[in-house]
């Protein structure tokens, strides 16, 4: 468990800042100068918010803390994709990953950079071609610490940041009320201002938290991570689906279409013999339709010590017509990271081994 401490300014809302600074009668523009210090000018420390009065950079340090990663290891892939090892202050290691420009991520054209961020320390989900989960759950993430990723990404990398994908190790809604927070904080004007279109939240089927998330007032767009059009197959390789099935899972989906405009994603791994049938691609279809869902095929990334393998490309090709036939909107992933373990489902809980393999 995470030791208890000061909390983290960074996990403050701008409107929290002017309540904590109007209980010490100060005036309410300080809120602002404080996020323009932590957001704008990036600094670690209150001493360095020169324009506040020494007395209440005192009173602020005594109260709150800094989030701050350390960064261990940043392995480089050859298509630029670059991995991030960070170690939490309570010495527990989450990954982060930034990704280059794709013309099949989510339709992207640019040269935007993306960013993979982890919302807990493991995954207690267990999908069983998936490494997060692979070393069990260890805890939530906290806001400050969702939010240090893409400041410590954007200082190391010297790169702008403006897309953010929650597809990182864990499972987003099971931590709920901190991504909602951390999205919250990276959409608004005061603090990292990047556009709720340009936030994906991922989830491998929390039919109750989809439903919660679609009467939360922010626009950022949903990922569900399907990986099976029938319960069958989900059952066999996604343990949530025996809680909430595929009828709960899409019943919360046409909840959540009903009160945002912007279009659904299904990602869908494609694993050779389990889940790549025709069938399933016709089925997959037919759901997509019913939402009016994007399909994003992502061939299986291998993982030591698991079975599973990807499809030939030949029978990639034909999942991806089959989509098309039914005029489904769908693109057929380009891998990236995978040659440094960083792309889709090969994040995993890190040991103090890593850690001690990675600084030799």
């Amino acid at each position: 468990m995470q030791k208890a401490g000061k909390p983290s300014i960074q996990s403050l809302l701008l409107e929290e800042i002017a309540a904590d600074l109007a209980a010490r009668n100060e005036r309410p523009y300080r809120a602002k100068q404080i996020a323009n210090w932590i957001y704008e000018k990036r600094v670690t420390s209150f001493d360095a918010m020169s324009d506040l009065p020494l007395e209440l950079r005192k009173q602020l340090a005594e109260v709150f803390e800094f989030h701050q990663l350390e960064i261990i290891r940043i392995l480089g892939s050859k298509d630029t994709t670059r991995k991030f090892l960070f170690r939490l202050a309570d010495s527990n290691l989450i990954e982060s990953v930034l990704i280059p420009a794709s013309p099949s991520l989510y339709g992207a054209t640019s040269d935007r950079r993306t960013i993979c961020v982890s919302t807990q320390v493991g995954c207690a989900y267990g999908c069983k071609f998936c490494a997060s989960g692979l070393d069990g759950f260890s805890r939530n993430l906290e806001v400050g610490e969702i939010v240090q990723q893409l400041l410590a990404v954007e200082k190391e990398s010297g790169e702008k940041i403006d897309n953010v994908v929650f597809m990182g190790m864990g499972e987003p809604l099971a931590n709920f009320a901190n991504v909602v927070r951390a999205i919250q904080i990276i959409n608004a004007p005061w603090g990292m201002e990047i556009g709720a279109r340009h936030i994906t939240v991922s989830t491998s089927g929390l039919a109750p938290q989809i439903r919660q998330l679609a009467d939360q007032p922010l626009q950022s767009r949903l990922a569900i991570s399907l990986h099976g059009a029938t319960d069958e197959v989900r059952n066999r390789i996604m343990p949530v689906n025996r809680k909430y099935d595929l009828n709960a899972l899409l019943s919360a989906c046409d909840y959540y279409a009903s009160r945002k405009k912007q279009r659904i994603y299904f990602e869908y791994i494609l694993i050779a013999d389990v889940n790549d049938a025709e069938e399933q691609a016709h089925l997959l279809a037919a759901h997509a339709r019913r939402l009016g869902a994007k399909v994003n095929l992502i061939p299986y990334n291998t993982v030591e010590g698991l079975e599973w393998s990807r499809p030939s490309r030949a029978r990639q090709e034909r999942f991806l017509s089959i989509l098309h036939e039914h005029g489904t909107v769908a693109t057929l992933r380009r891998e990236k990271g995978h040659d440094i373990d960083a792309a889709c489902g090969q994040l995993r809980l890190q040991t103090k081994r890593t850690e001690e393999r990675a600084a030799t």
